[in-house]
């Protein structure tokens, strides 16, 4: 591949964060892959947060609204995605206090609903167990499970 040069990479990158919100992991990501200098990928980052094709804060809420809302997934598993993009805890618990608790009842009842239909148990114990684990492996926590398998009975 051919190498590119900075006002390349940067018109590369402003275009790209432009289609959609991003994260510095992501764009750090891209960057690596077109082996861009260090030096040259620090002011290139800098540039991108200076002018707002980068923010941090903006991109975890979207991840948060777009995670909770369209994937279906509980505060645990977001929460987990987002440390993985090195993104501060601080801005992290700021993001995740935007999720309703009602909503996400209201969310983890109509996915647990949908996944009922899908298990074969021998008993209700079973099928409950086999919803525990589904709603664990989504990030819900034990106490919402519990609230929503409660409040179906």
């Amino acid at each position: 591949m051919k190498p590119i040069n900075y006002e390349q990479v940067l018109h590369r990158l402003a275009a790209y964060c432009s289609r959609g919100e991003r994260c510095m992991a992501d764009v750090r990501k891209k960057m690596d892959a077109w082996d861009v200098s260090p030096s040259d990928q620090k002011k290139i980052l800098s540039r991108l947060q200076k002018e707002d094709f980068l923010n941090e804060e903006r991109y975890c809420k979207a991840f948060v609204n777009d995670k909770s809302k369209y994937s279906q997934w509980g505060a645990y598993k977001i929460k987990y995605a987002l440390m993985q993009k090195n993104i501060p805890e601080n801005i992290i618990s700021d993001a995740l206090q935007r999720i309703h608790p009602q909503e996400t009842i209201s969310r983890l009842n109509q996915l647990l609903e949908k996944k009922k239909k899908t298990l074969k148990g021998n008993n209700e114990y079973e099928i409950k167990q086999k919803l525990m684990r589904f709603a664990t492996g989504r990030g819900y926590t034990p106490e919402e499970i519990q609230k929503a398998l409660d409040s179906k009975n």
